[in-house]
């Protein structure tokens, strides 16, 4: 039975690294000592050291230790024997592309398909959907393929930003670009705003935080999904 946090993002404004989700993943990775950490998103080009031993400094205040997967000779194989799976934040094109080349997409949905909790914070996050094409990262490196976990039946947004009235920018808001996305292309986007979640469990699909978020479907106006909605059947 999959188990999976899905976050926009791993820190709000305010606070320090994963803060605010701590009582869920406290709940989330309950049965968990071990949870192993890919770091191939690398923020602001962050060393994988260094990023590992930020997210392991996080996981202490509830107990938890981190071991980053670019230590194992076989990283597919640390996956597939993990007790548990955190993908952190960055850069979506970097992290796929390092995904591919260690074969880890198809080691990730294998074992979050057997039921080792999964966490996933903005780019780990994008992963989740169907593809990578709504990611808002710039595409440094070129992956093999856009195609990601398909963890959920839709597309992700994370860091959704409404538009701003009154605002002088003269460039394309989230919105247009999610517009321009379902000119090509037809699976629903989920904008995450900032401190929402999705929680899956088995095939069950939550929205959870504080805010709503803003479903975007193909030929439809984007609507608004209160935090709580089940989205089990967004296809």
């Amino acid at each position: 039975m999959k188990k999976i946090i899905i976050a926009s993002t791993s820190t709000l404004f305010d606070g320090d690294y994963l803060a605010y989700l701590l009582p869920t993943l406290q709940n989330h990775f309950n049965k968990v000592n071990t949870i192993t950490f890919v770091p191939y998103a690398q923020p602001s080009g962050i060393s994988l050291d260094d990023y590992t031993a930020k997210v392991a400094k996080a996981f202490l205040k509830i107990d938890k230790k981190v071991v980053g997967v670019h230590t194992f000779e076989n990283p597919a194989e640390a996956i597939l024997n993990a007790e548990a799976i955190f993908t952190g934040g960055g850069n979506t094109f970097l992290l796929v592309s390092q995904l591919y080349k260690y074969g880890l997409i198809e080691a990730i949905e294998k074992a979050v398909k057997s039921g080792i909790p999964y966490l996933g914070c903005s780019a780990g996050s994008n992963i989740c959907g169907l593809t990578m094409g709504t990611t808002n990262d710039m595409p440094i490196v070129y992956p093999p393929s856009f195609q990601t976990l398909a963890l959920v039946p839709f597309n992700i947004n994370p860091h959704y930003l409404d538009p701003i009235e009154g605002s002088t920018h003269m460039g394309e808001t989230r919105e247009t670009r999610i517009n321009e996305f379902h000119k090509i292309n037809t699976q629903p986007v989920l904008g995450l705003r900032e401190g929402s979640w999705l929680e899956v469990i088995g095939d069950k699909i939550t929205l959870r935080g504080d805010l709503s978020a803003r479903l975007f479907q193909h030929n439809k106006l984007p609507i608004e999904i209160e935090t709580a909605s089940d989205l089990s059947d967004l296809k």
